[in-house]
């Protein structure tokens, strides 16, 4: 372990021992952790999915994103937004998602 409490990776790269821990927190650390977020759909996401996480582990979320980013349409606000009681139940019966109604409907009330 070096000075800063960064741990060589596979690649011989230094990085955050947690970015080491799991392997889709390897990619998430280099390519995303610490970078802005740009744009209205990319903040939405990232909102969105921080919602989700609550009482969660990020682990779960980041191995769930592809279903979250299937059945929220790519989190394009103006999908989202539109989105009624049926888009609502397929939500909620979406088993590669957090079927939590509480987060859902946050993220329906948060697009609109």
């Amino acid at each position: 372990m070096t000075a800063t409490g960064a741990l060589p990776g596979p690649d011989g790269r230094l990085r955050c021992p947690w970015g080491l821990s799991a392997p889709d927190y390897l990619g998430y650390h280099d390519e995303e952790w610490g970078r802005p977020v740009l744009g209205d759909d990319a903040l939405f996401e990232r909102l969105s999915l921080e919602a989700f996480q609550s009482g969660l582990s990020w682990l779960t979320i980041l191995r769930r994103r592809p279903a979250f980013r299937t059945a929220f349409d790519d989190f394009k606000l103006t999908a989202v937004a539109a989105y009624g009681p049926a888009e609502r139940a397929r939500l909620l019966a979406d088993a590669g998602i957090i079927r939590n109604a509480r987060k859902i409907d946050a993220v329906l009330a948060n697009a609109r």
